[in-house]
């Protein structure tokens, strides 16, 4: 019998205020990378739900998804691991001043598209881009 194969379900936010868009640093696979707020799919959670608690937990932001911008397929070839990655756009208040950030967290971002595309070697996927420039496209599909 095969081995039955099951990507792993991410979720993530993007967030624009006044032309910049929220960003964390974080340390992955033992590097300093960008990414959108986000995360894994936690059991018996929503895709909305998972997407309110990461950017909380990354960012101390509240988020308020207000449509999907888009699902992206990404193989990251290192660890054979396939991302399905669900990807919201909305409002976010806060930050939170007495909300720690989760420990992988060095620090958030506000960075204009150009910023982002300056610091592309730090990106952790090509999705991050991918994601920001789907959103500026006009990408945003109903709740």
């Amino acid at each position: 019998m095969s081995e039955v194969w099951r990507p792993s379900v991410t979720v993530a936010a993007v967030i624009e205020r006044d032309g910049k868009f929220l960003f964390v640093e974080e340390i992955a696979h033992g590097r300093r990378v960008l990414n959108q707020p986000a995360g894994h799919l936690d059991p018996g959670e929503s895709l909305l739900e998972a997407c309110v608690r990461e950017t909380l937990e990354e960012t101390a932001h509240a988020f308020e998804p207000s449509a999907l911008v888009g699902i992206y397929r990404w193989r990251y070839e290192p660890e054979d691991t396939t991302f399905l990655r669900f990807t919201f756009a909305g409002s976010a208040s806060g930050p939170d001043p007495e909300r720690k950030l989760d420990k992988e967290i060095v620090a958030t971002h506000w960075l204009t598209p150009a910023e982002l595309a300056a610091r592309q070697a730090m990106h952790r996927s090509p999705l991050v881009a991918r994601c920001v420039a789907d959103y500026l496209a006009g990408a945003r599909f109903p709740l």
